[in-house]
């Protein structure tokens, strides 16, 4: 009985650290993002995921198919000077097929230090075994982007990549 009730124990512990670990691990890959990188935060993604990003007239509209594609868009990201910041994580399911709820915060400002664009967004990530296959992207305000896009134009900041 004892061995027992040490190994339920063992694996409440063990689950309790999952949501620890995800945390610190999205956090350094978006710091690293933030600085130009978005090689770590590529890795948390299939080869055949899809980051589904709201539609609308303006280059980071969605869906990218594919790590090269999902590179694209993060290469673009960095590139429009977009800096992001976790606001928090919320975690469900099985490590083979976990949910991760994301409230994320971005802007993006000019060199100048104009604040060219905010938003805020709940990102939904659904992973199997540990990798991100599908990224949704919610209660993001388009028009915010679409100004935001309008204004790197204007700008020359940045050519739409597709």
């Amino acid at each position: 009985m004892r061995g027992m009730l040490i190994g339920i124990a063992a694996g409440l512990g063990a689950r309790a650290l999952v949501p620890v670990a995800l945390r610190a691990k999205f956090r350094g890959d978006v710091a690293k993002l933030n600085a130009g990188d978005p090689s770590s935060l590529l890795t948390a993604y299939a080869d055949d995921a899809v980051l589904h990003f709201p539609q609308g007239d303006h280059r980071f509209a969605g869906p990218w198919r594919g790590k090269p594609a999902i590179e694209r868009f993060l290469r673009t990201f960095v590139a429009s000077r977009v800096q992001g910041q976790l606001r928090d994580i919320a975690i469900s399911g099985p490590p083979w097929a976990m949910t991760l709820w994301v409230r994320f915060d971005d802007h993006a400002d000019a060199q100048d230090g104009t604040r060219l664009y905010e938003n805020r967004a709940v990102l939904v990530l659904r992973t199997r075994w540990g990798r991100v296959v599908d990224h949704e992207d919610f209660f993001t305000d388009t028009e915010r982007i679409g100004a935001f896009d309008r204004a790197l134009a204007e700008r020359e900041v940045l050519a739409a990549v597709r």
